[in-house]
C-alpha cells in the first residue's frame, strides 16, 4: 500500500476521518497477514514508511503507525503519505 492520505473532506469530521484511516490501515495489514506463506518463512513482516509526502518519507516501525496518524491530526496537516509493503520474516532461532 503506497498512499496519500487526505484529513480534509467536505462533509465528514476530522475524527472520522481519522478513525476512517487507522481502519483501512488495519484491514490492509490483516490482509496481507492471510495470504499464504511461501516454503520456508515463518510470517509476514512489514517494511512501513511515513511522512508529510513521498519525497519525506522516513522509515517507521509497524507499532507506531497509528501514533504517526495521530501526530498528522494533532499538527492539523492536510495530508500525510503512508507507505506499506509485505515482505517474508524470517526469525533467527535462539541459540
Amino acid at each position: 500500500m503506497k498512499k496519500t492520505f487526505a484529513l480534509t473532506h467536505p462533509k465528514i469530521k476530522r475524527p472520522r476521518l481519522v478513525e476512517a484511516i487507522k481502519h483501512e490501515v488495519k484491514k490492509y495489514l490483516k490482509r496481507e497477514r492471510n495470504k499464504p506463506l511461501p516454503e520456508g518463512v515463518k510470517y509476514w513482516d512489514f517494511d512501513c514508511q511515513y511522512g508529510e509526502n513521498e519525497l519525506s518519507a522516513a522509515v517507521i516501525h509497524k507499532s507506531e503507525i497509528n501514533k504517526y496518524i495521530d501526530q498528522a491530526e494533532e499538527k492539523g496537516l492536510e495530508s500525510f503519505y503512508l507507505e506499506i509493503l509485505a515482505k517474508p520474516g524470517v526469525s533467527n532461532p535462539k541459540e
